[in-house]
């Protein structure tokens, strides 16, 4: 079995969705030098690439099946990174937010982007049990406490952007586990209903105040926003997607660009797609979305032919995770979603969210080149 493997393992290596990846970053790396030229951002983009690389394929030529049996190690260490970066002297503060650890070399690490995946391995391995009737409610509980407990420590951080991706790893496990319909159907009413509800009971508590209130009343009423103040990132970015038009203003008119000029905030982050925009304009972003669509094609097929519903379960809850990074940050940038501090898959600067992508497609590699092994 193992001779039949390794006899499969270069034909069946999903070289697309690997190239589609490292296509994307490359990329990224580019946006990343032309918003910051003069600084090394794009260079430790390049390292974490090459770390990241290395991690993909360490996992891919792993079997999936033992790396998923480890899941409880996996997930209690990932939740001891997310106590220790609280831990004032070994966690980084900056704007507010405890996120972050610092390394040599490669710079800031952030925990929260790589307990992303041994949530999805333990989701995976609870749901991914024999079954012959939909979810009990107690099935249900103990997903949501699986999801509770990283989610939990990183609003202690406090970073509610981060918090709010883990939500569609849940959420995507439970609709291909079976859930009840009447569950479903409550979450969304109550999601609906108390969307409007929360924002009216917390401006009168006064709980939802200062910058987490303005930022929602920009998207609310964009012409009142005072754009100099709270709405000042958003009209930033609307501005920057703008200005490149069709083709784009290019990577040569630095004197004129709003991230080389330092108008956009954090351009090498959250606001990248803003960056895109200008110097390949709307081309260049319709080309980018398309290459992103391949690859979460190429995941959907890759979970289609897993050989299990373990497989499965990881692949398309690492979907949902890229899908619901891939609109909020788009959204925040086109001014269509307040700004809550979401990297772009494969595109934002960041050690920690490169590495955890390269190791989340590594086990769709893994599950693909075991399709045909028992």
């Amino acid at each position: 079995m193992v001779a039949i493997l390794e006899k499969r393992s270069l034909r069946d290596f999903d070289w697309m969705l690997a190239l589609l990846a490292l296509m994307i970053v490359v990329f990224g790396t580019w946006q990343i030098h032309n918003a910051q030229p003069t600084e090394s951002y794009w260079q430790k983009q390049l390292i974490g690439l090459g770390i990241a690389i290395v991690a993909m394929l360490a996992v891919a030529f792993t079997d999936y099946r033992k790396l998923v049996n480890f899941a409880p190690a996996f997930y209690a260490f990932g939740l001891f990174l997310l106590i220790i970066v609280l831990i004032p002297g070994i966690g980084m503060r900056v704007h507010g937010q405890q996120c972050w650890i610092k390394l040599p070399v490669v710079g800031q690490f952030q925990p929260s982007e790589f307990v992303k995946i041994p949530t999805v391995l333990m989701l995976a391995r609870y749901f991914a049990r024999p079954r012959h009737s939909a979810l009990t409610l107690k099935e249900t509980i103990i997903g949501l406490l699986i999801l509770a407990l990283p989610v939990g420590l990183i609003l202690m951080e406090p970073d509610a952007g981060q918090a709010l991706t883990y939500l569609p790893l849940l959420a995507v496990v439970l609709f291909l586990s079976a859930v009840r319909a009447w569950i479903v159907v409550a979450v969304l009413v109550l999601t609906i209903a108390a969307a409007p509800a929360a924002y009216f009971v917390g401006v009168k508590t006064g709980a939802l105040s200062g910058y987490k209130l303005e930022r929602i009343n920009v998207i609310v009423d964009p012409e009142n926003a005072d754009k100099r103040g709270y709405a000042y990132h958003t009209w930033q970015s609307i501005l920057t997607v703008g200005k490149g038009g069709l083709t784009g203003a290019g990577a040569s008119s630095s004197e004129f660009s709003q991230s080389r000029l330092k108008f956009l905030p954090t351009p090498h982050t959250d606001f990248i797609f803003a960056v895109t925009a200008e110097t390949t304009g709307f081309l260049g972003c319709i080309l980018l979305l398309l290459a992103y669509a391949l690859l979460l094609s190429r995941l959907i097929t890759g979970a289609r032919r897993a050989p299990d519903r373990v497989g499965m379960l990881v692949i398309m809850a690492i979907v949902g995770g890229l899908a619901f990074q891939l609109f909020v940050n788009v959204g925040m940038a086109l001014g269509m979603l307040p700004v809550i501090g979401v990297p772009l898959p494969l595109m934002s600067a960041g050690l920690s969210s490169i590495l955890a992508t390269f190791i989340a497609i590594g086990f769709a590699i893994s599950v693909q080149l075991r399709r045909f092994v028992n």
